[in-house]
């Protein structure tokens, strides 16, 4: 099939970025040999800056294969940016579709009609602390699948340190080098003629992914992890630590609170103690001086009795 014209608006889009990214960047991009001249395909991409898309934008355009990009359904409706959407060409995703592959309706008529379609299959950009690509969704995949287009593996490397992922403010001096390298198709024949499960757009996924990621370690010269960054894993790892870490200051605060609880109960049981000991000496202190009064009350009384057996005996004296 020819090529799509490349019109009016990708070429005012052209006029308005080009130079910006030619004083911005420096370039070193690599096969480019690898882009279909004619018929529809799907580039897959990574994704590691906000300015990543209108960097490689500027190497497909220099191919002569403008790529078409997915956007939410919404950016196309009204104003200058849904008349710019439209114009250039960039392709709608209907997320609020029940039907995952209504969804990507829009993508499978482009890439029929002989256009490039320009997915990001990680879906956002990476959250891989050392900028590798992450697991990814399905929706290349199942485009590709629908279709049995080509599938190019594209590397980018060099916009995310112009401007960083998830940064405010670029970091343009030194000034940076944009490197891309575009592979081979990738090959998905054995995935043909099946039913497309969930497993079988995870695995076709993860080789479509496996391909980027080895032309990333061809630009960046060092192997990328055996094991691709996973945010749902590490959401979940995430809310396991904070639980642990919650767990670990409750029993923390229950052991401190049983101390003090022990710390109380011995100390009444040490003034429980004590006043029983005070009030055994003030029973034993009562005791002595009751004995003491009972001996001297029966002292007296002995002594009374003494005193009358002696007049007793004076009178019986003086009555002789």
């Amino acid at each position: 099939m020819p090529r799509r014209r490349i019109g009016f608006w990708y070429r005012f889009a052209a006029v308005l970025c080009k130079p910006w990214l030619v004083v911005l960047i420096k370039r070193d991009w690599h096969g480019m040999e690898h882009i279909p001249a004619e018929g529809g395909f799907i580039t897959a991409v990574n994704h590691n800056s906000h300015v990543d898309p209108f960097a490689y934008a500027h190497f497909q355009y220099n191919s002569g294969r403008v790529p078409r990009f997915l956007a939410k359904s919404g950016l196309f409706k009204e104003g200058f940016v849904g008349a710019a959407m439209r114009g250039t060409g960039q392709i709608p995703v209907y997320r609020e579709s029940t039907d995952a592959l209504s969804a990507f309706r829009a993508a499978i008529d482009a890439v029929e009609r002989g256009e490039c379609v320009a997915f990001y299959p990680e879906g956002t950009l990476t959250r891989d602390p050392d900028g590798w690509p992450m697991t990814a969704k399905t929706g290349a995949a199942r485009v590709a699948l629908q279709t049995r287009c080509p599938v190019i593996p594209v590397a980018q490397w060099g916009a995310n340190e112009l401007l960083p992922p998830y940064a405010r403010k670029p970091d343009i001096l030194p000034r940076k080098t944009h490197r891309v390298l575009a592979g081979p198709p990738v090959d998905l024949t054995r995935f043909y003629g099946h039913e497309m499960t969930p497993e079988l757009l995870k695995e076709a996924t993860e080789v479509i992914m496996a391909a980027i990621t080895a032309q990333l370690e061809e630009i960046r010269g060092e192997k990328a992890p055996e094991t691709p960054y996973d945010p749902r894993r590490e959401r979940i790892e995430q809310r396991r630590r904070t639980q642990a870490e919650v767990g670990a200051e409750t029993a923390a605060e229950a052991g401190a609170d049983t101390r003090a609880e022990i710390n109380g109960t011995a100390s009444g049981h040490a003034q429980t103690g004590r006043a029983q000991t005070g009030h055994a000496q003030t029973s034993n202190a009562q005791t002595s001086h009751a004995q003491t009064s009972h001996a001297q009350t029966g002292h007296a009384q002995t002594s009374h009795a003494q005193t009358g057996h002696a007049q007793t005996s004076h009178e019986g004296e003086n009555s002789k």
